[in-house]
């Protein structure tokens, strides 16, 4: 890691650990499963939580899920931290070549949800070893966050209920931040990620003919084109908001002079105020069947709202850089990171417990960011990482 010097018990201890650290996480690349199969990664997952001797290990939460707890020297069942980490992995075909690659093809962890599982064991070997809080901590091993809206299955199935926590936390590696840095901000911190899909119908005919048919081509053409103006003449420019036409489907690659029928478009909008969701949602669907209509189709909007935007409560935004300054100092906490237009299903935990969403500093591995078939975990900051969960629990729950 850079030169970031690291404070605290936590991180000695876990530093010593880091061989069997890298040796856990590399196995859970090697073996990478997607969201809702993650079968073999939560058994290593539950093969490990025993060996660090947690008081507790419950499986099948949320499908794949595995909630561990601690108790801490004092009981208080009254006082209770959550820590959560992503197992799933995505679908893509990796193209690194070292040992630890994929050997599941179409399947990889691109984007280190490897690492942070196995942060989150070495907390728990931290934390059942030295048990130097006074109250519960729950650990939350959370399948499908890649689209499965694991957390929400989790939440659903249960969790809180059966595991109540007074607040809780996750982070994510960030290639954009340097090793040795983390990043966290109260309020928005990740957008909501909607899905939509447009079905432009027609009438299909010979290309050489166009006057016999309706092109439902050039109406897709059309509506991509309004659509850019969605968020730079409807959104009020303080605002962030993206709306992306990702995917136009129409017609057979082969049959050149045929003019299609249908076209399908399949896009994304993205924005971290539920006012400003409802209204790219509104207009868009009046935009598509205006278009559509004028040039003499017809066009139906399907829009999915899929995760809400991520907000960090204010107050454990603070307390979780205060943390974060105990370990790497003041000059390596951002505590006003830029908020992505990413998404991430962490959101539905914080719309029922307060918490923060944070970034680890991991540095751009080979160049690569975050879902490059490249990408891997920078192994240098597992103890790191594993020392900042502990270290939250240890500071909300103090002897």
């Amino acid at each position: 890691m850079r030169k970031v010097k690291v404070q605290g018990a936590a991180y000695a201890a876990l530093q010593e650990q880091v061989g069997e650290l890298v040796s856990f996480r590399r196995d859970l690349h090697a073996h990478p499963e997607i969201g809702f199969e993650e079968k073999r990664t939560a058994a290593r997952v539950v093969e490990a939580l025993k060996t660090a001797g947690v008081d507790e290990i419950h499986t099948g939460i949320g499908k794949t899920g595995v909630v561990a707890v601690i108790e801490g020297r004092e009981k208080n069942a009254a006082r209770s931290i959550g820590l959560r980490a992503d197992m799933d992995a995505l679908c893509m075909i990796e193209e690194n070549d070292f040992a630890w690659r994929s050997t599941h093809k179409g399947v990889m962890h691109g984007c280190g949800h490897d690492g942070h599982t196995a942060m989150l064991v070495g907390a728990a070997r931290y934390l059942a070893k030295t048990r130097n809080f006074a109250g519960r901590a729950v650990l939350i091993f959370q399948p499908g966050e890649e689209g499965f809206a694991g957390a929400k299955a989790m939440i659903d199935d249960g969790l809180f209920e059966r595991f109540p926590v007074d607040a809780v936390y996750a982070m994510h590696n960030w290639p954009s931040l340097p090793p040795g840095q983390i990043g966290v901000r109260g309020g928005p911190v990740m957008a909501a990620a909607d899905r939509f899909e447009i079905l432009i119908q027609g009438r299909g005919g010979h290309g050489a003919h166009p006057e016999l048919t309706i092109d439902p081509v050039l109406v897709a053409g059309h509506i991509i084109t309004a659509a850019q103006s969605l968020v730079s003449r409807n959104v009020d420019p303080v605002e962030h908001a993206v709306v992306s036409m990702c995917s136009i489907q129409a017609g057979d690659p082969g049959a050149y002079s045929v003019i299609p029928r249908e076209a399908r478009i399949v896009g994304t909008a993205r924005s971290f105020k539920i006012d400003v969701q409802n209204l790219l949602e509104e207009r868009l669907g009046r935009l598509v069947e205006s278009v559509a209509l004028g040039l003499g189709a017809t066009a139906t909007l399907t829009y999915q709202r899929n995760y809400p935007a991520t907000i960090n409560s204010e107050t454990e935004a603070n307390f979780a850089a205060e943390v974060a300054e105990q370990l790497v100092g003041e000059a390596n906490v951002v505590r006003d990171l830029p908020p992505s237009m990413g998404a991430e299903d962490f959101s539905f935990m914080l719309q029922v417990r307060p918490g923060a969403y944070l970034r680890l500093g991991q540095g751009g591995q080979g160049g690569c960011f975050l879902h490059n078939s490249r990408y891997d975990f920078n192994d240098e900051v597992l103890p790191l990482g594993a020392a900042l969960y502990a270290s939250l629990v240890e500071r909300s729950l103090p002897l």
